[in-house]
């Protein structure tokens, strides 16, 4: 199993330059609602990148709805107006890398959403993956290896189940940042990691179960100790 991104942290000065050339291309052209862009390879041509690059910045202007793209099509303005798309694409360039409590805050905030939807929504595929996931963090933590990715896996697994492709997204984005301060801070020590089995398996049974509060309640447990670590770093 992968981490499956839809953008890239490291990279954030690329991608606020290709976003800065879209707009200006955008402008140049007075392309309107509904025009085309020029194909990912032209583009990545004409601003000196890599393809790759360009397509994670159309990615993100979906996100933000400025962007279209259909299948087999290409990639389209979205049906905003000049200046609210223009107003738009400064916000979005003036947008700074969250600090680790932010996300913190953030994630705690979707999961207690997420898991409730989970326990109503999931399918046996869902708890399949789940288990694989909480399976992979068992023998990684057992093993006395780093399992961070593993307990990710788990969460953006429950998030998958949650049936709510926006809640899905924002947990793929935040999670790069997530790993790289997990990892910084050093939060999850041996113990830390042999507690989180328990406390993994209890929130997947409370899903299994269907049982949305059980869920949300296990989920608090499990984010306690997170929770108070983000605020003494």
């Amino acid at each position: 199993m992968k981490l499956e991104i839809l953008t890239n942290n490291d990279n954030q000065e690329i991608q606020n330059g290709i976003i800065s050339n879209i707009r200006d291309l955008i402008n140049y052209k007075n392309l309107e609602p509904g025009d085309k862009l020029p194909s990912e390879r032209m583009l990545s041509e004409k601003f000196g990148v890599s393809r790759s690059n360009v397509r994670e910045a159309i990615q993100k202007l979906e996100f933000y709805g400025i962007l279209k793209s259909k299948p087999q099509s290409g990639t389209f303005v979205a049906d905003i107006g000049q200046v609210a798309m223009n107003g738009m694409l400064d916000d979005i360039l003036r947008l700074k890398t969250p600090d680790f409590k932010s996300l913190v805050e953030t994630r705690i905030l979707l999961e207690l959403k997420t898991v409730r939807l989970a326990s109503q929504r999931r399918t046996d595929k869902d708890l399949e993956k789940m288990e694989q996931a909480l399976e992979a963090y068992k023998q990684k933590v057992t093993n006395g290896e780093d399992a961070v990715q593993e307990d990710l896996l788990f969460h953006l697994a429950i998030a998958k189940a949650s049936g709510n492709s926006t809640m899905n997204t924002f947990m793929l984005i935040i999670t790069p940042e997530i790993i790289t301060n997990f990892e910084k801070y050093h939060v999850c020590d041996k113990n830390q990691a042999f507690m989180g089995i328990q406390e993994h398996q209890d929130i997947f049974e409370a899903i299994k179960a269907q049982d949305p509060q059980l869920a949300k309640e296990k989920m608090k447990i499990h984010f306690k100790t997170l929770y108070q670590y983000c605020y003494n770093i």
